[in-house]
């Protein structure tokens, strides 16, 4: 135990003593100005950016003390990033089921028997009136998402390009998640104002056959790289409660911390296990894990927001508040994502308060 203590302190220990490099936070210039947020820690506290994490290196962080891991991470956490904000996202399903994929935990596949059926791609207003709607519930980015395993090249990617221009004509960040895309395609999406694109890698390329068939890895990785070269910002994580070991949650960090820059945006879910689908009879995850992998991740990938997303119906409000603690700084608002559940917009907002977290945009909370 006392090797794991001092690999972790040396891990990060030395990063934080080593002064700034390039960084990397596509949101700095939305944090309000108001005095009364928790300031960000002096710059002396910043860590180096790294992409040559070693997996004993990522094995000796994710496995050290849970309370040494999560105060390390708090600490590059609030080295870049306000530490008492969240930023709220709203992810909408604008196509769903009939996917071709048979991605093991996905009940939008049409390989699998479930409740979700298909519908087809809608309306660009009435896309927009949902981001309107998640607008005034607090969120600033706004993600669509379609069930398709390559982005059509037909009218139906024309419509999408009217809704990301629709969505950022209302000051809101744009995502989507449409599937693999080509040169062009990223390069209309870019022209259309996307503000960032969400692939994930999902889990490590050992285990990934293990889930998915239909799509091998160094596709997800190359559709990356378009995104990247058509000056989209990089939306990619990826999930934990599958069936792996800890092993291939140490791939997928790496994978993760590998790409040069690093994801924008890194999105941790765990498994919402779905009757029908090959995963839908799961045990449910540790929410530790989950803590863990947050926190990993935000000392592998410091300036990156990383996303607290599927999953968090199922987490207390306590495993929650660590996760913010771990490095958290997002999460996704309303009563669906994609098709599975989420806590409701009331909820997220009575746990804000008890936590003294805000959402970017949000005035000061009052202090006592």
């Amino acid at each position: 135990m006392a090797g794991r203590h001092f690999g972790l302190c040396e891990a990060v220990g030395e990063a934080l003593s080593a002064g700034p490099d390039q960084g990397q936070n596509e949101h700095d210039h939305r944090k309000p100005s108001h005095v009364t947020s928790l300031p960000v820690y002096h710059k002396s506290l910043m860590v180096n950016v790294r992409h040559d994490w070693s997996i004993q290196e990522i094995e000796t962080i994710y496995t050290s003390p849970l309370t040494d891991l999560v105060f390390r991470a708090a600490q590059v956490h609030r080295a870049h990033h306000q530490a008492d904000e969240v930023q709220g996202c709203m992810l909408l399903s604008i196509k769903t089921g009939g996917c071709p994929e048979d991605c093991a935990y996905c009940p939008q596949s049409a390989r699998y028997d479930t409740e979700v059926g298909r519908e087809d791609l809608m309306q660009v207003d009435e896309t927009l009136m949902a981001a309107r709607s998640a607008r005034d519930q607090g969120a600033t980015r706004f993600c669509m998402g379609a069930a398709w395993r390559d982005v059509p090249t037909d009218a139906r990617f024309d419509r999408v390009l009217e809704m990301v221009k629709g969505v950022r004509e209302l000051g809101m960040e744009a995502c989507c998640t449409l599937g693999m895309l080509n040169e062009k395609q990223a390069e209309a999406l870019a022209g259309a104002g996307l503000s960032a694109y969400n692939h994930n890698l999902d889990t490590s390329p050992e285990f990934y056959g293990e889930i998915i068939t239909t799509r091998n890895y160094q596709e997800r990785l190359d559709t990356l790289a378009r995104v990247r070269n058509a000056g989209i910002s990089v939306c990619s994580g990826g999930i934990i409660g599958m069936g792996e070991d800890r092993a291939a949650r140490y791939g997928l960090l790496r994978q993760l911390a590998m790409l040069d820059p690093h994801p924008e945006s890194v999105p941790i879910n765990m498994l919402v296990p779905v009757e029908g689908t090959p995963l839908g009879s799961r045990p449910a995850e540790d929410p530790l894990e989950l803590v863990r992998m947050i926190a990993a991740a935000r000392i592998l990938m410091p300036t990156s927001m990383v996303r607290l997303s599927a999953g968090r119906l199922a987490l207390s409000e306590e495993a929650q508040a660590l996760c913010f603690l771990a490095g958290a700084n997002s999460v996704f608002l309303g009563d669906k994502l994609l098709t599975t559940p989420n806590p409701e917009s009331d909820a997220d907002h009575r746990l804000f308060e008890k936590l003294g977290v805000k959402l970017f945009g949000e005035a000061p909370r009052a202090t006592a």
